[in-house]
């Protein structure tokens, strides 16, 4: 069964040379996934000095949670640095997380709005609405409903209606924006050292 899913392989604050490490772990999960029949497509990178600090990546292909699994999780790189020779440190770290892509504004279709006529309330007298022009409109797919009763028209109010859940929806965005924003900033940052999962030597990236 075709799946898609999401990884961000990130350096956290490492140095540069954890950002190289990044580049190599990218292009081994590319490697990898086209072997098991799956294509991994590159969404968004974040470079710091020419090298990326942070990769997110599509994966597309059956029976994913396998590659998922060999790779979710701390990767140590051991190697002399590249760009400082007289460095002690030889291990390297990053970390492949599961990753939510950001999501889309959602649009407002017709077909998704079920409206209900309602009385409009109001003092007593000849300005009491006698007819059912009030109207409470709801989107369907979120559950958020708007009640409208500005005008005496119902064809108006729908209209209003409609507006008013179009940017309710763009607010609802807005806030999972935000949200899915902090958590790839907290996946960017927070890099778990020790215990890795996945051990590659050398200039060449190869696996002990």
């Amino acid at each position: 069964m075709m799946e898609e899913k999401y990884l961000q392989v990130t350096s956290g604050r490492g140095p540069k040379e954890c950002n190289l490490a990044v580049r190599l772990v990218a292009s081994r999960i590319t490697l990898e996934a086209s072997k098991v029949g799956a294509i991994a497509e590159e969404l968004e990178t974040e470079e710091i000095d020419g090298l990326p600090c942070s990769s997110t990546f599509r994966l597309r292909g059956n029976d994913l949670d396998q590659l998922l699994d060999k790779w979710i999780g701390t990767v140590c790189w051991v190697c002399k640095s590249p760009f400082r020779p007289l460095h002690k440190r030889k291990n390297w770290f990053v970390e492949v997380k599961p990753y939510s892509p950001v999501p889309k504004e959602d649009v407002l279709h017709l077909k998704d709005v079920y409206f209900q006529a309602m009385r409009s309330s109001g003092a007593g007298g000849q300005h009491v609405n006698k007819v059912s022009s009030a109207v409470r409109a709801t989107h369907v797919p979120s559950g958020i409903s708007v009640q409208v009763m500005d005008t005496r028209s119902q064809l108006q109010n729908k209209e209003i209606a409609l507006l008013r859940l179009a940017e309710r929806l763009r607010e609802l965005s807005r806030e999972e924006l935000n949200v899915a924003n902090e958590q790839k900033w907290k996946n960017q940052i927070e890099v778990k050292r020790g215990q890795a999962k996945r051990v590659f030597h050398g200039p060449n990236f190869i696996e002990k």
